[in-house]
Protein backbone atom coordinates (compact mmCIF):
# COMPACT_ATOMS: atom_id res chain seq x y z
CA UNK A 1 0.00 0.00 0.00
CA UNK A 2 3.25 2.35 -0.20
CA UNK A 3 4.28 4.50 -2.93
CA UNK A 4 7.88 5.79 -2.49
CA UNK A 5 7.62 8.21 -5.33
CA UNK A 6 4.27 10.29 -4.14
CA UNK A 7 4.84 13.85 -4.92
CA UNK A 8 4.22 15.66 -1.15
CA UNK A 9 5.60 18.55 0.45
CA UNK A 10 5.28 20.51 3.23
CA UNK A 11 4.06 23.81 2.64
CA UNK A 12 2.24 25.36 5.68
CA UNK A 13 0.76 28.12 3.57
CA UNK A 14 -0.84 26.14 0.82
CA UNK A 15 -4.05 25.51 3.16
CA UNK A 16 -4.79 29.02 1.72
CA UNK A 17 -5.55 28.37 -2.11
CA UNK A 18 -5.77 31.18 -4.51
CA UNK A 19 -8.55 30.14 -6.50
CA UNK A 20 -12.34 29.79 -5.15
CA UNK A 21 -12.48 26.27 -3.26
CA UNK A 22 -15.62 26.43 -1.35
CA UNK A 23 -15.65 22.22 -1.32
CA UNK A 24 -12.01 22.92 0.89
CA UNK A 25 -13.02 25.76 2.91
CA UNK A 26 -15.99 23.82 4.42
CA UNK A 27 -13.84 20.51 5.14
CA UNK A 28 -11.04 23.25 6.79
CA UNK A 29 -13.95 25.04 8.88
CA UNK A 30 -15.39 21.72 9.84
CA UNK A 31 -11.12 21.06 11.09
CA UNK A 32 -11.06 24.12 12.76
CA UNK A 33 -14.48 24.21 14.94
CA UNK A 34 -12.96 21.06 16.28
CA UNK A 35 -9.15 22.03 16.42
CA UNK A 36 -10.22 25.64 17.68
CA UNK A 37 -8.13 27.60 15.51
CA UNK A 38 -4.89 25.37 16.02
CA UNK A 39 -2.65 25.08 12.54
CA UNK A 40 -2.05 22.05 11.17
CA UNK A 41 1.05 20.66 9.21
CA UNK A 42 0.16 20.45 5.82
CA UNK A 43 1.14 18.34 3.26
CA UNK A 44 0.16 19.58 -0.53
CA UNK A 45 0.80 17.79 -3.41
CA UNK A 46 2.60 20.11 -5.81
CA UNK A 47 0.72 18.24 -8.78
CA UNK A 48 -2.56 16.91 -7.71
CA UNK A 49 -4.86 14.91 -10.69
CA UNK A 50 -6.79 17.90 -10.60
CA UNK A 51 -3.64 19.57 -12.29
CA UNK A 52 -2.58 17.16 -14.68
CA UNK A 53 -0.76 14.97 -12.35
CA UNK A 54 -0.64 11.52 -11.34
CA UNK A 55 -2.37 11.42 -7.49
CA UNK A 56 -5.96 12.36 -6.82
CA UNK A 57 -5.23 13.87 -3.15
CA UNK A 58 -4.43 17.28 -3.24
CA UNK A 59 -3.29 17.56 -0.01
CA UNK A 60 -3.42 16.04 3.42
CA UNK A 61 -3.71 18.02 6.80
CA UNK A 62 -1.97 16.67 10.35
CA UNK A 63 -2.63 17.32 13.61
CA UNK A 64 -1.03 16.65 16.72
CA UNK A 65 -2.92 15.51 19.45
CA UNK A 66 -2.50 14.59 22.92
CA UNK A 67 -5.50 12.84 24.21
CA UNK A 68 -6.83 10.97 24.68
CA UNK A 69 -3.88 8.68 23.50
CA UNK A 70 -0.69 10.81 22.06
CA UNK A 71 -1.59 10.17 18.33
CA UNK A 72 -1.25 12.22 14.93
CA UNK A 73 -4.76 12.80 13.06
CA UNK A 74 -4.08 12.89 9.31
CA UNK A 75 -7.15 14.20 7.32
CA UNK A 76 -7.24 14.17 3.17
CA UNK A 77 -8.41 17.37 0.73
CA UNK A 78 -8.98 15.24 -2.73
CA UNK A 79 -11.46 12.55 -3.10
CA UNK A 80 -14.45 15.04 -3.18
CA UNK A 81 -14.75 18.01 -5.40
CA UNK A 82 -12.84 20.82 -3.43
CA UNK A 83 -13.26 23.52 -6.19
CA UNK A 84 -16.71 23.17 -8.86
CA UNK A 85 -19.09 20.83 -8.51
CA UNK A 86 -18.53 17.71 -10.65
CA UNK A 87 -20.16 14.81 -9.14
CA UNK A 88 -24.16 14.44 -10.56
CA UNK A 89 -24.99 13.05 -7.22
CA UNK A 90 -26.16 14.63 -4.14
CA UNK A 91 -22.29 13.60 -2.67
CA UNK A 92 -19.50 15.99 -3.22
CA UNK A 93 -16.73 13.36 -5.46
CA UNK A 94 -16.93 10.48 -4.07
CA UNK A 95 -18.37 11.51 -1.06
CA UNK A 96 -15.90 11.09 1.61
CA UNK A 97 -12.42 11.65 2.59
CA UNK A 98 -9.77 10.06 4.55
CA UNK A 99 -8.65 10.21 7.96
CA UNK A 100 -6.12 8.20 9.93
CA UNK A 101 -5.25 8.24 13.58
CA UNK A 102 -1.68 6.84 14.12
CA UNK A 103 -0.36 6.59 18.00
CA UNK A 104 2.45 8.90 18.40
CA UNK A 105 5.56 9.60 20.81
CA UNK A 106 4.25 12.06 22.60
CA UNK A 107 8.15 13.96 22.21
CA UNK A 108 7.97 13.39 18.72
CA UNK A 109 8.31 16.72 16.74
CA UNK A 110 7.36 15.46 12.85
CA UNK A 111 4.87 13.43 11.58
CA UNK A 112 5.38 10.56 10.04
CA UNK A 113 5.31 10.47 6.13
CA UNK A 114 4.47 6.61 5.46
CA UNK A 115 0.96 7.44 6.13
CA UNK A 116 0.81 10.19 3.25
CA UNK A 117 1.52 7.19 1.29
CA UNK A 118 -1.31 4.90 2.36
CA UNK A 119 -3.52 7.42 2.13
CA UNK A 120 -2.86 8.52 -1.30
CA UNK A 121 -2.38 4.68 -2.45
CA UNK A 122 -5.94 4.47 -1.06
CA UNK A 123 -7.03 7.14 -3.09
CA UNK A 124 -5.34 6.29 -6.06
CA UNK A 125 -7.52 2.60 -5.80
CA UNK A 126 -10.74 4.72 -5.86
CA UNK A 127 -10.09 6.58 -8.52
CA UNK A 128 -8.84 3.75 -10.83
CA UNK A 129 -11.71 1.37 -9.81
CA UNK A 130 -14.76 3.33 -8.87
CA UNK A 131 -15.46 1.77 -5.84
CA UNK A 132 -15.95 4.10 -2.96
CA UNK A 133 -14.87 3.14 0.80
CA UNK A 134 -17.88 2.94 2.91
CA UNK A 135 -18.72 2.43 7.10
CA UNK A 136 -17.87 -1.06 7.68
CA UNK A 137 -15.64 -1.62 4.58
CA UNK A 138 -12.07 -3.81 5.23
CA UNK A 139 -9.46 -4.69 3.10
CA UNK A 140 -6.70 -6.63 3.29
CA UNK A 141 -2.87 -5.11 2.53
CA UNK A 142 -1.28 -8.88 1.92
CA UNK A 143 1.59 -7.73 4.04
CA UNK A 144 2.18 -4.91 6.95
CA UNK A 145 0.49 -1.87 6.50
CA UNK A 146 4.12 -0.16 6.43
CA UNK A 147 7.26 -1.21 5.48
CA UNK A 148 9.38 0.93 7.82
CA UNK A 149 7.81 -0.16 10.81
CA UNK A 150 7.63 -3.98 12.34
CA UNK A 151 4.21 -4.48 13.04
CA UNK A 152 1.23 -6.99 12.97
CA UNK A 153 -1.27 -5.09 11.24
CA UNK A 154 -1.96 -6.20 7.87
CA UNK A 155 -5.19 -5.71 7.06
CA UNK A 156 -7.37 -1.90 7.29
CA UNK A 157 -11.26 -1.24 8.00
CA UNK A 158 -13.21 1.73 7.68
CA UNK A 159 -15.19 3.60 10.15
CA UNK A 160 -16.71 6.88 10.17
CA UNK A 161 -14.27 9.24 12.22
CA UNK A 162 -15.55 9.42 15.92
CA UNK A 163 -15.10 12.94 15.89
CA UNK A 164 -15.62 14.38 12.12
CA UNK A 165 -19.64 13.72 11.60
CA UNK A 166 -20.62 14.31 8.05
CA UNK A 167 -21.21 17.95 6.39
CA UNK A 168 -23.30 19.59 3.45
CA UNK A 169 -21.29 21.85 1.27
CA UNK A 170 -21.98 24.04 -1.53
CA UNK A 171 -20.41 20.58 -3.55
CA UNK A 172 -22.41 18.52 -1.71
CA UNK A 173 -22.18 16.19 1.23
CA UNK A 174 -18.76 14.76 2.79
CA UNK A 175 -18.25 12.16 5.16
CA UNK A 176 -14.94 11.57 6.94
CA UNK A 177 -14.21 7.70 6.58
CA UNK A 178 -11.01 6.56 9.06
CA UNK A 179 -9.17 3.94 8.21
CA UNK A 180 -8.29 1.85 11.10
CA UNK A 181 -5.57 -1.04 11.00
CA UNK A 182 -6.40 -4.57 11.82
CA UNK A 183 -4.36 -7.42 12.86
CA UNK A 184 -4.72 -10.81 10.34
CA UNK A 185 -6.75 -12.43 13.07
CA UNK A 186 -8.77 -9.80 13.66
CA UNK A 187 -9.46 -9.49 9.94
CA UNK A 188 -10.63 -13.16 10.01
CA UNK A 189 -12.96 -12.24 12.78
CA UNK A 190 -14.43 -8.97 10.49
CA UNK A 191 -15.04 -11.79 7.77
CA UNK A 192 -16.91 -14.18 9.69
CA UNK A 193 -18.86 -11.51 12.05
CA UNK A 194 -19.39 -7.46 11.20
CA UNK A 195 -16.45 -4.75 10.65
CA UNK A 196 -18.29 -2.30 13.09
CA UNK A 197 -19.42 -4.71 15.62
CA UNK A 198 -15.99 -5.43 15.73
CA UNK A 199 -14.35 -2.92 16.11
CA UNK A 200 -17.37 -1.40 18.69
CA UNK A 201 -16.19 -4.20 20.75
CA UNK A 202 -12.53 -3.00 20.92
CA UNK A 203 -13.03 -0.04 20.88
CA UNK A 204 -12.39 0.54 24.82
CA UNK A 205 -8.85 -0.75 23.56
CA UNK A 206 -8.08 1.84 21.04
CA UNK A 207 -9.97 5.00 21.83
CA UNK A 208 -10.38 7.24 18.62
CA UNK A 209 -9.89 3.85 16.37
CA UNK A 210 -6.07 4.93 16.93
CA UNK A 211 -3.85 2.74 15.05
CA UNK A 212 -0.97 1.65 17.13
CA UNK A 213 1.63 -0.20 14.82
CA UNK A 214 3.51 -2.00 17.59
CA UNK A 215 0.08 -3.28 19.52
CA UNK A 216 -0.82 -6.98 19.54
CA UNK A 217 -4.03 -8.37 18.68
CA UNK A 218 -7.18 -6.86 20.45
CA UNK A 219 -8.48 -10.07 20.65
CA UNK A 220 -6.04 -11.50 23.38
CA UNK A 221 -7.77 -8.90 25.53
CA UNK A 222 -10.70 -10.22 28.39
CA UNK A 223 -14.22 -10.09 27.02
CA UNK A 224 -13.37 -9.76 23.00
CA UNK A 225 -13.14 -12.94 21.83
CA UNK A 226 -16.13 -13.82 24.35
CA UNK A 227 -17.87 -11.11 22.57
CA UNK A 228 -17.08 -11.87 18.81
CA UNK A 229 -17.35 -15.26 19.27
CA UNK A 230 -21.14 -15.00 20.07
CA UNK A 231 -21.71 -12.34 18.14
CA UNK A 232 -20.54 -14.74 15.14
CA UNK A 233 -23.39 -17.33 16.68
CA UNK A 234 -26.19 -14.71 16.98
CA UNK A 235 -25.61 -12.69 13.90
CA UNK A 236 -23.57 -14.73 11.41
CA UNK A 237 -21.61 -12.97 8.89
CA UNK A 238 -22.26 -9.61 7.45
CA UNK A 239 -20.04 -9.85 4.46
CA UNK A 240 -22.38 -10.11 1.28
CA UNK A 241 -20.20 -10.64 -0.96
CA UNK A 242 -16.25 -11.69 -1.94
CA UNK A 243 -14.48 -10.09 -5.40
CA UNK A 244 -12.20 -11.76 -7.49
CA UNK A 245 -10.45 -11.44 -10.85
CA UNK A 246 -11.34 -15.10 -11.95
CA UNK A 247 -14.40 -16.32 -12.17
CA UNK A 248 -15.75 -17.83 -15.55
CA UNK A 249 -19.11 -19.14 -16.29
CA UNK A 250 -20.26 -21.80 -19.17
CA UNK A 251 -23.15 -23.95 -19.97
CA UNK A 252 -22.29 -27.17 -22.14
CA UNK A 253 -25.33 -28.47 -23.79
CA UNK A 254 -26.19 -32.15 -23.28
CA UNK A 255 -28.83 -34.37 -24.84
CA UNK A 256 -31.62 -35.16 -22.96
CA UNK A 257 -30.39 -33.96 -19.89
CA UNK A 258 -29.88 -30.69 -17.80
CA UNK A 259 -27.47 -28.59 -18.97
CA UNK A 260 -24.06 -29.08 -17.64
CA UNK A 261 -22.52 -25.56 -15.84
CA UNK A 262 -19.07 -25.35 -15.92
CA UNK A 263 -17.63 -22.41 -12.92
CA UNK A 264 -13.84 -22.00 -12.95
CA UNK A 265 -12.76 -20.31 -10.33
CA UNK A 266 -9.68 -19.92 -8.00
CA UNK A 267 -8.61 -21.75 -4.42
CA UNK A 268 -9.04 -18.70 -2.65
CA UNK A 269 -12.95 -18.51 -3.47
CA UNK A 270 -13.29 -21.57 -2.59
CA UNK A 271 -11.96 -20.92 0.47
CA UNK A 272 -14.28 -17.74 0.51
CA UNK A 273 -17.63 -20.57 -0.22
CA UNK A 274 -16.57 -22.50 2.58
CA UNK A 275 -16.36 -19.91 5.39
CA UNK A 276 -19.49 -17.80 4.15
CA UNK A 277 -22.10 -19.67 3.08
CA UNK A 278 -22.45 -21.56 6.62
CA UNK A 279 -22.43 -17.97 8.51
CA UNK A 280 -25.11 -16.42 5.58
CA UNK A 281 -27.19 -18.67 4.46
CA UNK A 282 -28.82 -20.35 7.85
CA UNK A 283 -29.21 -16.65 8.81
CA UNK A 284 -31.51 -15.70 5.79
CA UNK A 285 -28.83 -13.46 4.15
CA UNK A 286 -27.66 -14.30 0.28
CA UNK A 287 -23.99 -14.31 -0.37
CA UNK A 288 -22.41 -13.49 -3.83
CA UNK A 289 -19.15 -13.91 -5.54
CA UNK A 290 -18.77 -11.18 -8.33
CA UNK A 291 -16.27 -11.50 -10.74
CA UNK A 292 -15.39 -9.21 -13.64
CA UNK A 293 -17.67 -11.36 -16.37
CA UNK A 294 -19.57 -13.37 -14.10
CA UNK A 295 -21.85 -13.84 -10.60
CA UNK A 296 -22.70 -16.52 -8.31
CA UNK A 297 -25.89 -15.89 -6.41
CA UNK A 298 -26.09 -18.22 -3.23
CA UNK A 299 -29.42 -18.14 -1.39
CA UNK A 300 -31.11 -20.75 1.15
CA UNK A 301 -34.09 -22.87 -0.79
CA UNK A 302 -36.10 -25.95 0.58
CA UNK A 303 -34.59 -28.09 -2.38
CA UNK A 304 -31.09 -27.64 -4.29
CA UNK A 305 -31.78 -25.84 -7.88
CA UNK A 306 -29.15 -23.84 -9.77
CA UNK A 307 -29.73 -21.73 -12.98
CA UNK A 308 -28.95 -19.34 -15.26
CA UNK A 309 -30.64 -15.75 -15.84
CA UNK A 310 -30.56 -13.17 -18.68
CA UNK A 311 -28.25 -11.36 -17.19
CA UNK A 312 -25.66 -14.49 -16.67
CA UNK A 313 -25.83 -14.58 -12.73
CA UNK A 314 -25.91 -18.40 -11.92
CA UNK A 315 -28.57 -18.75 -9.04
CA UNK A 316 -27.86 -21.52 -6.58
CA UNK A 317 -30.80 -22.73 -4.12
CA UNK A 318 -29.17 -24.65 -1.37
CA UNK A 319 -31.58 -26.25 1.02
CA UNK A 320 -30.20 -26.41 4.69
CA UNK A 321 -28.35 -29.76 4.67
CA UNK A 322 -26.29 -28.95 1.69
CA UNK A 323 -24.99 -25.56 2.79
CA UNK A 324 -22.14 -27.82 4.54
CA UNK A 325 -20.84 -29.78 1.40
CA UNK A 326 -19.14 -26.44 0.29
CA UNK A 327 -17.53 -26.58 3.40
CA UNK A 328 -16.46 -30.29 2.89
CA UNK A 329 -16.78 -31.39 -0.29
CA UNK A 330 -14.96 -29.00 -2.41
CA UNK A 331 -11.09 -28.07 -1.52
CA UNK A 332 -9.25 -25.36 -2.15
CA UNK A 333 -6.65 -26.95 -4.05
CA UNK A 334 -6.30 -27.10 -8.10
CA UNK A 335 -8.68 -29.63 -9.78
CA UNK A 336 -12.07 -30.49 -10.83
CA UNK A 337 -14.98 -31.44 -8.42
CA UNK A 338 -18.60 -32.20 -8.32
CA UNK A 339 -20.81 -32.01 -5.63
CA UNK A 340 -23.32 -34.81 -5.03
CA UNK A 341 -26.21 -32.15 -3.99
CA UNK A 342 -25.38 -30.28 -7.28
CA UNK A 343 -24.64 -32.91 -10.42
CA UNK A 344 -25.32 -30.99 -13.01
CA UNK A 345 -22.17 -28.54 -12.17
CA UNK A 346 -18.19 -28.99 -12.15
CA UNK A 347 -16.24 -26.60 -10.29
CA UNK A 348 -12.78 -25.91 -12.18
CA UNK A 349 -10.63 -24.70 -9.09
CA UNK A 350 -7.41 -22.80 -10.44
CA UNK A 351 -4.66 -21.59 -7.69
CA UNK A 352 -4.41 -18.26 -6.55
CA UNK A 353 -1.87 -15.96 -6.34
CA UNK A 354 -1.86 -13.36 -3.76
CA UNK A 355 0.88 -10.86 -4.31
CA UNK A 356 1.53 -7.66 -2.21
CA UNK A 357 1.19 -3.95 -3.03
CA UNK A 358 5.04 -3.99 -4.54
CA UNK A 359 3.85 -7.19 -6.59
CA UNK A 360 5.85 -9.53 -4.63
CA UNK A 361 4.21 -12.81 -4.74
CA UNK A 362 3.18 -13.97 -0.86
CA UNK A 363 1.55 -16.77 -0.83
CA UNK A 364 -0.22 -19.46 -3.38
CA UNK A 365 -3.35 -21.28 -2.27
CA UNK A 366 -4.23 -24.29 -4.33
Amino acid sequence: MNSSDLPVRRDPAASQPASPAPGREAIAATLDVLYKGRQPRHFQNPQPMHAGGADPLDSISVWQRAEPVPHWHYVTYGLTDLFDKRSGSAASGFGFELTFRLAADPRALEAPLWPLHLLQSLARYVVRTGNGFHDGHRMSTNGPITLGTPTALCSLAFTFDPELPAIDTANGSVAFLQVVGLTRDEEAVAHKWDTRKLLATMHPCMPLYVTDLERHSFLTEPGVMVQATEGIRKDGSSSSAAFTDLLDVRQRKRFLRKSLVEITLGARQIEQLAEFLPLRLPFGKPFSLVGPRARLFFDLGRKNEVSIGRDGVVLFKVNAASVKDFATLLHPRKGVYKLPSFQQVLWDVKPTTIRNAEGDVVEVIG
